[in-house]
C-alpha cells in the first residue's frame, strides 16, 4: 500500500494514514486504498479491534486541495463518482463492525473531523484541534454530513459547519466528539486503556450492538420492537451469549475475556 500502514497484534489491528507530508490528506488513490482496506478488515474474525492512527503531526487535514481543484478539469461523471467514493469511505468506517478507536493528534480536519464522527471511540491529544472548515474553502460538507448529524444532531452540527471554526480538544470532549483527552505522549498508553475495556465484551455481542446503534434510532416504535426483539432472542442463546451467562453464574471470565 502507498499511503497506509497496517500492523496486527493478536486481537487488535492499527491502521495508520502514511500520508504525512501532506498531512494525511485524501487524495483518490489514497481514497480507494483505504476504503478497500476497510472492507477487508471487515471480513477478518480474528480482528476485534480497530484503531485508526495517522503518522507525523497532524492526524489528517481533510481533502487534498489539490485534488478537489483538479475536479474541474474531469467530466461531471467522474467528478460525482469521486464524491460518492469519499462517501463510501466514511460509510465503511462508520458501519465497520468492530469497535473503532480515533488515535488524534494535531488535528482533524474536514474529512479527518468526518472519520472522527465515524469512530465509536475518539481519544485525542489535548493540543489537538478539529474543524468542519469545508465552508471557509468554498466547499460544503456533504459527504461527511451524515455521519456528522448522527453524531452531533442537527442542533449542535448547524453551528459547527456553517461557521466552519476551530474546536479544541476540550471542547470536542464536552460536546461529544472526543471521549478522553490526554497529553501527546500519552496517546498510545490511553488508546491501550480503552482497547482493555473493549477486550472485556463478547465479540459477537458487540457487533451486534453496533448494528443496533446504527438502526434504531431510524426505527419507529412498531418497527424498534420486531428488531430489537430479534436481536436479543438471537444473542442470548448464542454460542457467546450462553457462555457469558455461565460465565456470571459461576463467577469467572468468559472465554473472550483477556482477564482470567
Amino acid at each position: 500500500m502507498s499511503f497506509l500502514r497496517v500492523e496486527r497484534q493478536i486481537d487488535v489491528t492499527r491502521l495508520t494514514l502514511a500520508r504525512a507530508d501532506v498531512r494525511n490528506a485524501f487524495n483518490s488513490e489514497m481514497i480507494a486504498e483505504l476504503t478497500a482496506t476497510l472492507r477487508q478488515l471487515a471480513t477478518e474474525p480474528e480482528l476485534r479491534v480497530l484503531v485508526l492512527a495517522a503518522d507525523g503531526q497532524t492526524f489528517c487535514a481533510g481533502a487534498d486541495v489539490n485534488w478537489m481543484k483538479s475536479q474541474r478539469d474531469v467530466s461531471q461523471a467522474e467528478n460525482l463518482l469521486d464524491a460518492q467514493r469519499l462517501f463510501d469511505l466514511f460509510r465503511a468506517t462508520y458501519e465497520f463492525p468492530k469497535p473503532v478507536i480515533a488515535r488524534v493528534q494535531g488535528g482533524a480536519f474536514g474529512g479527518g473531523a468526518g472519520l472522527i464522527c465515524c469512530s465509536d471511540i475518539v481519544v485525542m491529544a489535548e493540543n489537538a484541534l478539529t474543524a468542519f472548515s469545508e465552508v471557509r474553502l468554498g466547499i460544503v460538507p456533504a459527504t461527511i454530513s451524515a455521519f456528522v448529524l448522527r453524531k452531533l444532531g442537527e442542533g449542535r452540527a448547524r453551528e459547527l459547519v456553517l461557521t466552519g471554526r476551530r474546536i479544541s480538544a476540550q471542547e470536542c470532549l464536552r460536546i461529544g466528539l472526543a471521549n478522553e483527552i490526554v497529553a501527546d505522549s500519552q496517546l498510545d498508553d490511553a488508546v491501550a486503556r480503552w482497547t482493555n475495556e473493549l477486550l472485556l465484551s463478547s465479540p459477537t455481542a458487540q457487533v451486534v450492538t453496533k448494528e443496533l446503534l446504527r438502526a434504531v434510532p431510524r426505527l419507529s416504535l412498531d418497527d424498534a420492537r420486531e428488531f430489537t426483539a430479534t436481536r436479543i432472542a438471537k444473542q442470548r442463546v448464542s454460542q457467546e451469549g450462553q457462555e457469558g451467562l455461565s460465565a456470571m453464574l459461576e463467577r469467572r471470565a468468559p472465554s473472550w475475556s483477556p482477564v482470567k
